[in-house]
């Protein structure tokens, strides 16, 4: 009897083993990692979201094939703090230094590239990685926030004012140096669409028509000017789009696509007056899609849940396998996107992701003992709240030293020529003009954010209630501006030193290089 129990336990045993072997062999493996990101683009330009003057092919089959979010948000709409947000996983106001435009990057904040590289993934980068600013040294060798660079290929762009990087080359070269049994982490960060551009480009270059443009947003003039500045920024977001279509081409050719976590996303708003660098609606809210064959249920799903760009942290550490505890990150603000991927729900899945915050310190230079412009506020589905905490100070940096918190353009030319010669304020103020201490909007009725109705008295106790969530929220997040300490963002130091006291050196006739704004941006004889 116990030799036929035995005989039994031994036929079981070897019945149950190749199906435990194969469980085992079909566990995902930690995924690869292709983090695409365009510099200065505005929600909702992709094709997936329905903009038909843009033409998006890779973005629209990562959205098709895996997840598009409606209601993705940079907490502060500008490169160098974006990108340490995405970097650590924490807002910029819990990052020091790296609160600011071109700063020190802190040596206590490592990034999860960093930490990815030091846990088995083969990582790097082509085109623009965390910039502009210093990122230090570690271990006695210059830091790496994005990996080892890859962009030694270039070619002929179809514009001068295109990168020559050749992205999905460099990219094919990362590949083929990744040993074979590593997962991989890339961050290709394109230039485009960044300005300058050629004007005209997207006319004569890309096929497009004036008329194709349905709606020029309400706070900058309807003229061909604008029309065709938009249309070269389609362009060039084409041209980004252009070399992630041929990055999923080669994941796809190598058998890598389908265990490769695809995120498609912007450091901030598109470069064009009252967005980049600001905290209106086109400023932080940014386009996001998603993929991942072995690791999404349900693809194709539209995500409205409310996604910070604290989030990418924490949920790629989650996907390698790392714990935060055992990390060395810093404890991240954000939290893992997994449970979105793991779900099969479309729309809001999550009722904790009602909201976000947002807000800015210092950009770029231009104002008197290198102040900042500071901002908080809060994003939920209905409104956002501003608080302006100097409002004495320009919210686009110092007329006379050329509003250098905007870049130059052709929309930006327009209105203050329309200013200057015709008398007419009206663009101007919304662009440049000085902001009242609270801003409310009721993005239900006013997606532009164009109406304030922050002195409105029926809106007292929106206003009070969003005020106070905002509070509560950044106390706990230790922001020294809560705490009566917000000046220490204007004391740190610019990384570059030829950017330092630029107020009083360029008032005092010193000539600096300021290229991304137009000569004619700077108005020395300005009246209040």
């Amino acid at each position: 009897m116990l030799i036929k129990k035995n005989l039994n336990k031994f036929l079981l045993f070897l019945f149950i083993l190749p199906l435990a072997c194969q469980t085992r062999e079909e566990e995902p493996k930690r995924p690869n990692i292709l983090f695409a990101i365009a510099d200065d683009l505005s929600y909702p330009h992709m094709g997936a979201y329905g903009t038909d003057w843009i033409n998006t092919p890779g973005f629209d089959r990562v959205a098709n094939d895996g997840l598009l979010f409606t209601r993705a948000y940079t907490p502060n709409a500008k490169c160098s703090p974006s990108r340490s947000i995405i970097l650590t996983g924490r807002n910029s106001w819990q990052l020091e230094e790296a609160a600011n435009h071109v700063p020190f990057f802190p040596s206590k904040f490592l990034s999860h590239v960093e930490v990815l590289g030091e846990n088995g993934y083969f990582t790097g980068f082509t085109g623009k990685g965390w910039a502009p600013g210093n990122a230090g040294e570690r271990n006695g060798e210059p830091r790496r926030l994005t990996g080892p660079r890859f962009s030694d290929l270039v070619l002929d762009p179809p514009t001068d004012q295109i990168s020559r990087v050749d992205y999905a080359g460099n990219f094919k070269t990362f590949l083929d140096e990744k040993p074979e049994e590593e997962p991989f982490y890339f961050w290709y960060g394109s230039t485009e669409p960044h300005r300058a551009y050629e004007f005209g480009s997207g006319v004569a270059l890309g096929g497009k028509s004036l008329d194709m443009i349905d709606q020029v947003p309400a706070f900058w003039p309807d003229n061909d000017s604008v029309r065709n500045d938009l249309l070269d920024y389609a362009f060039e977001t084409e041209y980004f789009d252009r070399h992630l279509m041929d990055m999923l081409e080669e994941l796809e050719r190598r058998g890598e696509l389908d265990n490769t976590l695809v995120i498609v996303t912007a450091d901030n708003g598109m470069p064009f007056p009252r967005v980049k660098g600001q905290a209106y609606e086109l400023s932080n809210h940014l386009p996001l899609a998603i993929m991942w064959g072995k690791g999404i249920e349900n693809p194709g799903r539209v995500i409205d849940d409310f996604v910070n760009f604290t989030d990418f942290s924490p949920t790629f550490l989650e996907l390698a396998e790392i714990h935060p505890d055992s990390s060395g990150m810093a404890i991240m603000s954000g939290k893992s996107l997994v449970p979105i991927f793991n779900t099969d729900a479309s729309g809001k899945t999550d009722p904790s992701r009602s909201r976000v915050l947002i807000g800015k310190e210092r950009h770029d230079i231009g104002r008197p003992d290198d102040q900042g412009y500071p901002i908080r506020g809060i994003v939920t589905e209905e409104y956002t709240y501003i608080q302006n905490f100097e409002t004495n100070r320009w919210p686009a940096g110092n007329p006379e030293t050329g509003y250098l918190n905007t870049d130059g353009s052709p929309t930006k030319t327009v209105i203050l020529n329309q200013r200057r010669v015709e008398g007419e304020e009206h663009f101007w103020n919304l662009s440049f003009g000085k902001r009242a201490a609270e801003e409310l909007y009721d993005r239900q009725k006013d997606p532009l954010c164009l109406n304030n109705l922050a002195l409105h008295p029926e809106y007292q106790n929106i206003k009070d209630n969003l005020a106070e969530q905002m509070v509560n929220q950044l106390k706990e997040q230790d922001d020294p501006r809560m705490f009566g300490n917000g000046d220490i963002f204007d004391d740190y130091e610019y990384a570059q030193e030829s950017q330092r006291d630029f107020y009083t050196r360029f008032m005092e006739g010193e000539s600096f290089n300021t290229g991304w704004v137009n000569d004619s941006d700077y108005e020395k004889d300005f009246e209040e």
